[in-house]
């Protein structure tokens, strides 16, 4: 898949079939979306085509507002959801940065200057609850008009639903706020993971006894957090088993090197021998979250942290074995 940061680029398609949105964790509805994008694409002889945004438009007006509690949690980063279109077929993404112009522009001008102008639309596909232009003053019916009148076909596609239950962001970010993972999945249709650069850190799990692969967010809201039993690809040819922290660590002091920013700290039950003690750093790694243990705990002083990351390990052991038995009863 090709991704481009803006529409003003020579390498852009010369014509698409496109689909517009947030994408936040490409859940089965989108993909449902994206399959039917492809082949409509396919048939067309075009190229297929995700429009998207970064940072989502709430997390903008939040900013503009000045009041970072109405930004939204996101399902993934930004890298992991362009990972996620490209498994899904896409040929190309165009990344728009959504700014005072992007905000501000009427929808009839969003239609002539990005859809048909900058991505050579001939077809467009939409959810259900499509709104766009500034103050979402564009709905389906304008862009349905638009496109017969400039030549490219407008398509709208229904809500997704699994046992009853319409698939939404919203409904994935609503199950990782609880901790059901196995709610997450379902609605994705794979395990949750996230992905990254493992960075060094304080190192200090190594002082107690628990190395650590950690991955640091920016500028990130997760939808999860807590202490989750995960499975680590990336550092071997097997994924491997271990426990991980994603969150803003409460037992450490605010004032330490990454002090309310959020992290992933994983830590590995069996590290491989021949990575050594600082061949993790600098490869990029996938972390399911399988299992969550529990919230966040501050706890007072290391050596209760300690006792916390002991405890923390011998539950996710058990997860993992059960889930083992459990796979083994199935196979009989």
């Amino acid at each position: 898949m090709q991704i481009f940061r803006g529409f003003h680029h020579p390498g852009i398609a010369r014509a698409s079939a496109v689909t517009i949105g947030n994408f936040d964790g490409v859940h089965r509805g989108h993909q449902a979306m994206l399959a039917l994008l492809n082949n409509e694409a396919r048939h067309r002889g075009v190229t297929s085509c995700v429009l998207t945004f970064e940072p989502h438009p709430r997390d903008y007006f939040a900013a503009l507002a000045r009041k970072p509690e109405l930004a939204p949690a996101r399902v993934a980063t930004l890298r992991d959801k362009l990972t996620e279109l490209a498994r899904c077929g896409v040929d190309q993404c165009v990344v728009l940065p959504f700014d005072a112009r992007l905000s501000s522009m009427v929808p009839e001008a969003f239609i002539d200057r990005v859809l048909v102008q900058g991505l050579g639309a001939r077809y467009v596909l939409v959810g259900d609850d499509f709104r766009f232009g500034a103050k979402r003053a564009g709905d389906y019916a304008m862009l349905d008009a638009a496109g017969a009148a400039k030549g490219f076909d407008v398509a709208r596609m229904n809500s997704y639903q699994v046992h009853g239950l319409r698939v939404s962001s919203s409904a994935v970010r609503e199950a990782l706020g609880r901790g059901d993972m196995e709610g997450v999945a379902a609605l994705l249709g794979r395990p949750y993971s996230i992905s990254g650069h493992v960075l060094h850190g304080r190192k200090l799990g190594r002082e107690l006894g628990f190395k650590t692969v950690n991955l640091r967010f920016k500028h990130w809201k997760p939808a999860a957090s807590g202490i989750f039993a995960v499975l680590v690809h990336g550092l071997d040819d097997q994924p491997l088993e271990g426990v991980a922290n994603l969150g803003i660590r409460p037992s450490l002091d605010p004032r330490d090197v990454n002090g309310g920013r959020v992290l992933l700290e994983t830590h590995v039950f069996d590290w491989p021998a021949h990575l050594g003690p600082e061949g993790g750093y600098g490869k990029i790694i996938q972390v399911e979250l399988l299992h969550k243990l529990h919230d966040e705990l501050k706890y007072d002083g290391l050596d209760a942290l300690s006792a916390g990351i002991r405890r923390d390990c011998a539950e996710a052991r058990a997860f993992f074995a059960s889930t083992r038995r459990q796979t083994t009863r199935d196979r009989i």
